[in-house]
């Protein structure tokens, strides 16, 4: 009892190299024994050693197991003496000397030795075992289990282990207990042995302590003492799972149904660990199933080796305790607004699973249990994005689960996986706060890894072969554009859009819309949030400029019947909402925002739509709705404009080519500007010089005059130069009317100059009466640009005159006759001629 631990670990270092040597003594063996059988809970330490010396609780089972095996190793090394504390040079020599018995006398001193062994555990002194003491306990037991009669050992340490008071063993101790329980069925994967046994008491001590802690909320010692006792449990059998090979050894046991209770419990740290247990777990399962089906020999030839056929039902048995227990927590988190990106993992792997053994799936999930899955994490447009980004990674260049989705007569699966993608995209800001505010160092963190993670998704997703096709028939050459998801959506509606358009056969077009409409999937259901809460504006902005390119590159897409529906959804929730309809409310500035930057890819998709729709009463709805489109922004973006440059309706009107939906365009925002901006209600209209100054950029920059222009427009302009004297509304009108003028002059074919003549003669039957001296400064204007054109007029002013004067009932006009002689001397010969005839008249 007095011996030092320094002096202890000399002597048995010198009786283990000496033990190669000798014959076998058991007597050195009984002797030490004893010595230790009373000293078990010492820590065996030297204190002068500092750190190297202390004893070390916190093992796993595999690094328990390994250290098992190098005491029974003959392998030595130099620094013995300090790694190896005196009871543990004890193992060794008891490894060593009961190794070389059993070859020379069998198995009678291994029955000596162990008898002595057992005879000195009994209830009071397994209760008067302390941490170190337990620790010591099952390293000895392991060394036995290692040499010889494994299962004796194992059934007496089990046997020991009942003494114990669960009420008097501490978390630590039942710990170190469970650790030790793990340790032994290694040994036993080791030897190929089936771990039923040790795995049951285990697995229903598991059960009872997940119980525990899902009851447990509010006592958060409890719950982290429960945690230490849990976590042991679940890295022991992950590395029981990464240590057999072949799963052939009733490690399904171990799966037990306490799992399925720890789950809900689970928070952060706890839940992840759980989940990267579960991935192991996954991988190792398929890994063995994998290798028995390409006919790998299981296990070690002799009387264990086992038929394939046994060690499939024990891959069934895994496979169904993991649908069992974790599928139903997996489903039921994927609604959540922010799950754990392991529940991706996990759940893509359950797929591949699903995909090696579909019989083990639940009863929910068949009869096809892939298409379900896929269904459920990567098809449902109410699971979060992230998770089903992160999720379709996983599996899209996956050819074996391609191969099944197509087997199974899935066609369109390629099809879904761009509908995920899409919403992915679209919903990249969905779960941010509406208002702008500074973002968080983890908000910026996790936007940018699901940024990486859309990178990913998208580069993967144009290898799929469909999408290979669609850019292929484009014509659209390989870009950085991959790089950047958001480019990459607006690439790919225009490659279909483009793909359309060169389709020449009906057949050909029904089936590219419907595959289009798939590829779109509830598009508006994905940015409800944004325009419900109205924001955040990145949200925004990046719907309406997705929806926008849609709009004019899918244009004829839209136009067809099937696809239809879907236009007048996006024209009510984005354009026409029911706030832009009400006069008392305006729409927010964030919003205001996003329609001002896209409005123009709307409106050009919209006019096409107008040009080509085969309905003549959807044609006319059609019109109606983007005569109401530009009613309500044409106004609402004046103010914003610092510049009519900058208007959206302009810049639309300015990026059209002479096309019939350009003309349309025009036409239409010509209709809407006179009918609604430019009509005098005893007033005139507000905002006068703004409508005017965005009327004449309009018409200098589309470089054409149609005769929308001269027929709706040109009335309004003369009624502006004649009822108002603001100057800078008449500077705009004169050059409105100076502009139209010269453009009929250019015109070939002769109508817009009958249209303009047959305007201008209204206008003088119109407001001679009244504003005479107005209409003939007006016509001397005309006559500037064009005399022969008021030249055409003459009768009709004269008429004009002469109406004014029966109506007035005096007579001659002296000063009206005089204001239109004035006019006619600037007119040659054929304005000379009718004031010789105005002078000659009898009235």
């Amino acid at each position: 009892a007095g011996i030092l631990e320094e002096q202890l670990r000399m002597h048995l270092q010198c009786c283990l190299t000496l033990s190669h040597i000798w014959d076998v003594n058991l007597t050195i063996v009984t002797i030490v024994w004893e010595h230790y059988s009373k000293n078990l809970n010492n820590p065996f330490t030297i204190p002068w050693f500092g750190l190297k010396g202390l004893a070390n609780i916190n093992k796993t089972p595999l690094s328990i197991y390994e250290l098992i095996k190098s005491y029974c190793s003959d392998i030595h090394t130099p620094d013995m003496y300090i790694s190896c504390n005196s009871f543990q040079f004890f193992l060794r020599i008891l490894a060593q000397i009961m190794k070389k018995a059993g070859k020379i006398n069998g198995v009678h001193p291994w029955k000596q030795i162990k008898g002595r062994i057992y005879s000195k555990f009994h209830q009071k002194r397994m209760c008067e075992l302390t941490e170190v003491g337990l620790q010591n306990f099952f390293y000895l037991f392991l060394v036995l289990a290692a040499l010889a009669e494994t299962e004796d050992v194992a059934s007496r340490m089990m046997e020991l282990l009942r003494f114990l008071s669960p009420t008097s063993t501490s978390v630590t101790q039942k710990a170190l207990i469970w650790k030790g329980y793990f340790a032994f069925i290694l040994t036993y994967i080791d030897k190929s042995m089936d771990i039923r046994v040790l795995a049951e008491p285990l697995s229903a001590a598991f059960c009872e302590k997940a119980k525990e802690f899902l009851v447990t909320r509010n006592d958060l010692v409890q719950k982290q003492n429960l945690w230490m006792l849990l976590s042991t449990y679940v890295d022991g059998v992950q590395e029981v799972f990464e240590s057999s090979v072949y799963l052939n050894l009733s490690e399904e046991k171990l799966m037990s149904d306490g799992f399925s209770m720890l789950l809900p419990g689970c928070r952060g740290p706890e839940l992840a660990a759980v989940l990267n247990f579960l991935q192991a777990v996954l991988f190792r399962l398929r890994t063995a199933h994998e290798q028995l089906n390409q006919g790998l020999r299981l296990g070690n030839p002799g009387p264990n080796a086992q038929p394939s056929s046994v060690a499939k039902e024990h891959h069934l048995a895994v496979a169904k305790a993991l649908w069992r227990n974790f599928f139903p927590y997996l489903k039921g988190q994927r609604m959540v607004k922010t799950p754990p990106p392991q529940i991706a993992d996990t759940a893509a792997g359950l797929t591949l699973l699903a995909l090696d053994l579909p019989s083990t799936c639940t009863s929910d999930l068949q009869p096809q249990p892939i298409i379900s899955m896929m269904q459920l994490f990567g098809w449902d447009d109410m699971v979060c994005p992230r998770l089903v980004s992160r999720y379709l990674t996983h599996l899209i260049q996956n050819s074996a689960l391609a191969e099944a989705l197509t087997g199974m007569g899935h066609s369109s699966y390629q099809s879904l996986f761009v509908q995920s993608w899409f919403r992915c995209i679209l919903q990249t800001f969905i779960n941010q706060p509406p208002e702008t505010l500074i973002r968080t160092d983890a908000e910026q963190t996790s936007n940018k890894a699901y940024m990486e993670q859309l990178t990913e998704l998208t580069r993967l997703i144009f290898k799929l072969p469909e999408v290979i096709t669609i850019f292929s028939k484009a014509h659209f050459e390989e870009s950085v554009y991959k790089q950047d998801p958001k480019e990459a959506v607006f690439r790919f509606i225009e490659a279909v859009g483009k793909n359309y358009s060169e389709l020449q056969h009906l057949p050909e077009k029904s089936v590219m819309v419907t595959k289009a409409l798939v590829y779109l999937g509830d598009i508006l259901k994905y940015v409800k949030p944004y325009l419900i809460k109205k924001g955040p504006a990145e949200g925004l902005h990046l719907t309406y400029k997705i929806i926008g390119c849609l709009m004019k590159s899918w244009a004829a897409i839209l136009a067809t019947s099937k696809a239809q529906p879907l236009l007048f959804r996006i024209i009510d929730c984005l354009l026409l909402p029911h706030a832009v309809l009400q006069q008392d409310k305006e729409l927010p500035a964030v919003m205001l925002a996003a329609i001002r930057e896209n409005l123009p890819f709307f409106l050009q998709g919209l006019s096409f739509i107008c040009c080509h729709c085969q309905s003549q009463s959807q044609s006319a709805y059609l019109n109606q709705l983007l005569r109401d489109v530009i009613r309500q922004y044409l106004g609402r973006f004046l103010l914003l404009s610092s510049r009519a440059g900058h208007h959206p309706i302009l810049l639309a009107l300015c990026g059209s080519t002479a096309t019939p939906e350009a003309i349309q365009l025009h036409k239409t925002t010509v209709q809407v500007i006179s009918e609604n901006y430019l009509q005098f209600k005893g007033n005139a209209p507000p905002r006068l010089g703004l409508v005017l100054a965005f009327t004449l950029e309009a018409l200098q920059r589309t470089k054409s005059i149609e005769i929308c222009d001269v027929e709706t427009l040109l009335p309004s302009v003369l009624k502006c130069l004649t009822l108002v004297n603001e100057p800078q509304v008449k500077k705009l009108s004169t050059e409105i009317l100076q502009y139209l003028v010269e453009g009929c002059q250019t015109r070939p074919g002769g109508e817009l100059a009958t249209q303009l003549i047959s305007v201008l003669r209204q206008f003088i039957q119109d407001y001679t009466t009244v504003y005479d001296n107005q209409v003939y400064s007006i016509l001397e204007t005309v006559a500037i640009l064009d005399q022969s054109l008021v030249i055409c007029l003459i009768p009709a002013m004269t008429e004009a005159l002469r109406n004014s004067e029966y109506k007035q009932g005096l007579g001659r006009n002296t000063l009206q006759r005089e204001a239109y002689k004035r006019l006619l001397s600037h007119l040659t010969e054929a304005g000379q001629m009718e004031i010789l005839k105005l002078e000659n008249e009898s009235y």
